[in-house]
């Protein structure tokens, strides 16, 4: 008995080497894949060039920005119901409309603006002109896009509603009781 112990005992260590050595073989190929995939990714990356300084791609993106926003104009006061196909149409005689954007809500709903770019800065002048005309029985409103600085956000204080004297503003320490909480009305 012993020995078909012995031969059983011997006979597990056996299968378990087998299994031992397939689990580090295809740890080792894994290891392998990610160093390749790795490989594969700075490769793909120093093509497209990526890898920058990213202080420089942003001024860059913000040059951009300027640029394409020096050939947009804002048109106010559009109709909830115009398409960008009839807003492209009435501002097509001042030149090559690049692209129509009519700013939604997040349930899709126009917010009743809309930008315009054109391919050249001379068309931005001549969209100037348009101020003031009607689109759908609308009188629109056209200015010159402006351009949002990173950081430079407006800040406007909150002004004191009148109605609301008699409650101190927010953040301000509560006064003491003038009255004990648990008593009916005795003095501290």
């Amino acid at each position: 008995m012993e020995g078909d112990d012995v031969d059983m005992d011997a006979a597990e260590t056996n299968e378990s080497v087998p299994e031992l050595d397939d689990m580090k073989k295809r740890l080792k190929e894994m290891e392998d894949e990610a160093a390749a995939l790795l490989e594969m990714q700075a490769k793909v990356e120093k093509e497209m060039g990526s890898v920058q300084d990213p202080s420089a791609s942003t001024a860059a993106s913000q040059a951009n920005r300027e640029e394409v926003d020096s050939r947009s104009v804002f048109v106010g006061n559009v109709d909830y119901l115009c398409t960008p196909e009839e807003v492209q149409q009435h501002f097509q005689a001042c030149g090559t409309i690049n692209r129509v954007t009519i700013r939604s809500d997040k349930y899709g709903q126009p917010k009743g603006y809309a930008y315009v770019e054109f391919l050249e800065s001379v068309a931005v002048q001549e969209a100037l002109l348009l101020n003031e005309s009607e689109l759908h029985g609308r009188q629109l409103k056209v200015t010159v896009k402006r351009t949002n600085l990173p950081g430079m956000k407006q800040f406007r204080a909150r002004r004191p509603n009148p109605y609301m004297m008699g409650f101190p503003p927010r953040g301000a320490p509560m006064p003491p009781y003038l009255f004990s909480p648990y008593g009916y009305g005795y003095p501290i």
